[in-house]
């Protein structure tokens, strides 16, 4: 059963994308257009779950299936789109995650989506201090419920994700 732990920010997150950016670099070669650090171990002062959101953007989804071999080789388990059309999914860590990928070929709106986000909360920090209060507030209400700590979430990501979509329009 996997654990809900949300833990205060770690300075070391953003070396630890910098690491898993390069191995990408090298597996996918030319196809790999882009590689963004999301999700909450992206944002300085985010307490998080310690798994990292990698989304690497590709020139295409064809034939991309052919890199998983090489990614299996570097401990992520190929999970195909994961209930996600366009996406490409890949996790590392069993039940004790530490790696999400979420790949995007170019031009899918969901690159935007996650990226407006992030830099939404890197310039408002009064949103980051509300996410994590949120956070560790169902961390301890849903330690062994991974589900109900992410539908406890929900209404509140989806508020604040409209609240960046229209900062990012007016910019």
């Amino acid at each position: 059963m996997r654990q809900v732990i949300v833990t205060p920010y770690q300075s070391s997150w953003p070396e630890a994308f910098q690491e898993e950016k390069e191995q990408l670099k090298t597996i996918f070669g030319d196809r790999l257009l882009a590689v963004h650090h999301i999700g909450s171990t992206a944002v300085p002062g985010l307490s998080a779950k310690p798994i990292l959101d990698i989304l690497p953007v590709v020139d295409s989804l064809d034939g991309i299936e052919a890199f998983d071999a090489a990614m299996e080789q570097i401990g992520y388990e190929a999970k195909g789109e994961f209930g996600m059309p366009g996406r490409r999914y890949y996790r590392k860590g069993g039940d004790a995650r530490t790696h999400h990928i979420h790949l995007y070929a170019s031009g899918n709106p969901e690159v935007i989506r996650h990226v407006v986000f992030r830099d939404y909360l890197r310039e408002h920090p009064q949103e980051v201090e509300a996410y994590s209060t949120i956070k560790e507030q169902l961390a301890r209400q849903f330690p062994e419920d991974i589900s109900a700590y992410i539908a406890g979430k929900d209404s509140f990501v989806k508020a604040m994700e409209q609240r960046a979509l229209a900062w990012w329009s007016h910019d």
